[in-house]
């Protein structure tokens, strides 16, 4: 999103209509007292006029019209003028009463991204980055972001960072508005997420796309968003409305174990809890929804069964050919090793780094359309080949643990 909005000047003051009538009146060497006569107007109301204690109204305007000649419709366009003006000018001291709040918000980092102008003038900064929220005023935001109800429904870790926190997340949002998803399915969600795994194995500018796609057919938006300083979080996940989710991924730490954990920690959310709330993955488990997010992410890739297979493992070789067996990357069999063991040094090689310059391009590039789940086993043949033992012989095993068997659901 980028911003090229210029603003005009802005005077810091209004001119009632009450002193171009009193230059007019001047001008015809007309008194107040005359005024008054001739326009079936008291004095103490032209007074108010003059002073814009009293709006001209359509009426006013026409009377002033037959008495001095100005036409009315130039009496109504300077009152309009003038009650805009006042409008402008009480927004602009309201706002700047809540320029503290600005200091809350990394304003910086957001102007860099293109969301927010970079401007000398802290009120019409203020009025921007309520723009980019998406609200009319502090408190609005507060009622969005900070209220008790709201507070109580997502979760801790945000309170720790509000201001960060909600600028990461909005600009998830925003991403997400402008992705079309068809009307959330919780069996086709299931279905799609079940051939993910295969897709991890191949390139971001490749998978991203493909992943969204799957995604968007059961009614969740995925969304990449670079990571915020003071917000060290590898994912979250809310609904947009009763019938659209919002996955939000990041790339802290790079690592693909990592990318791929959290996703499919989203997606536990997505489909076991419940659509009012707000979920941030910070790597803190010890919530029990956390808990069970963690557990679904971690079954789904690698399930626990293959726990002591895979922590006796001494050669890459080894890593590999599970990887190969359950149809995911290697760098995920790689993590999870690392994770079982402790030993974090073990196997680095193997998981990649990704890059937001590599999912900048598929964001960027022609969306992989034509990609969508197979629903029938012809489909699945193919878009993934022909499953037998002499070419594929996991692919069948991962599918069923999936809970996607060879012949669809």
């Amino acid at each position: 999103m980028s911003a090229n909005r210029q603003y005009a000047y802005e005077p810091d003051y209004a001119v009632p209509p009450g002193e171009t009538l009193q230059e007019i009146m001047a001008s015809l060497g007309m008194s107040q007292k005359e005024l008054a006569v001739r326009t079936g107007l008291t004095a103490q109301t032209l007074a108010r006029v003059f002073k814009g204690e009293q709006p001209i109204t359509y009426e006013t305007a026409n009377k002033l019209d037959l008495a001095t000649g100005v036409p009315s419709r130039l009496w109504n366009n300077l009152e309009t003028q003038y009650r805009e003006q006042l409008s402008r000018l009480g927004e602009k001291s309201r706002l700047e009463q809540d320029t503290k709040w600005l200091k809350t918000i990394p304003v910086a980092e957001l102007q860099a991204r293109g969301f927010v102008e970079k401007l000398g003038d802290k009120a019409l900064l203020l009025r921007d980055v309520l723009a980019f929220y998406g609200v009319a005023s502090v408190s609005a935001w507060r009622s969005v972001w900070e209220s008790p109800e709201v507070s109580a429904r997502r979760s801790p870790c945000f309170e720790t960072r509000p201001g960060p926190a909600s600028a990461w997340i909005r600009q998830g949002e925003l991403q997400a508005q402008n992705i079309a998803c068809a009307p959330y399915d919780r069996g086709r969600f299931q279905h799609n997420i079940a051939l993910v795994p295969s897709i991890t194995k191949e390139e971001p500018r490749t998978f991203a796309p493909k992943l969204q796609a799957l995604c968007e057919e059961a009614g969740v938006a995925v969304v990449f968003v670079r990571e915020m300083n003071k917000v060290p979080w590898n994912g979250a996940m809310r609904w947009l409305n009763p019938h659209k989710a919002m996955i939000l991924l990041c790339l802290r730490g790079k690592g693909e174990d990592r990318f791929w954990f959290s996703f499919f920690h989203e997606a536990g959310h997505v489909l076991h809890d419940g659509k009012k709330d707000l979920f941030i993955n910070n790597g803190d488990s010890r919530e029990d929804e956390e808990k069970k997010a963690d557990k679904f992410a971690s079954e789904f890739l690698i399930p626990t069964c293959y726990a002591k297979r895979i922590q006796a493992f001494r050669h890459k070789a080894e890593i590999i050919a599970l990887a190969e067996e359950l149809d995911i990357a290697p760098g995920l069999v790689a993590g999870r090793y690392q994770h079982l063991t402790g030993r974090w040094s073990y196997f680095k090689d193997v998981i990649r780094a990704y890059c937001w310059k590599d999912f900048q391009t598929a964001e960027n590039a022609t969306r992989f359309q034509r990609y969508r789940a197979p629903a029938t086993q012809a489909e699945a043949e193919t878009d993934f080949g022909a499953i037998s033992p002499q070419e594929a012989p996991g692919t069948r095993k991962a599918l069923q643990f999936r809970g996607l068997s060879h012949h669809g659901v």
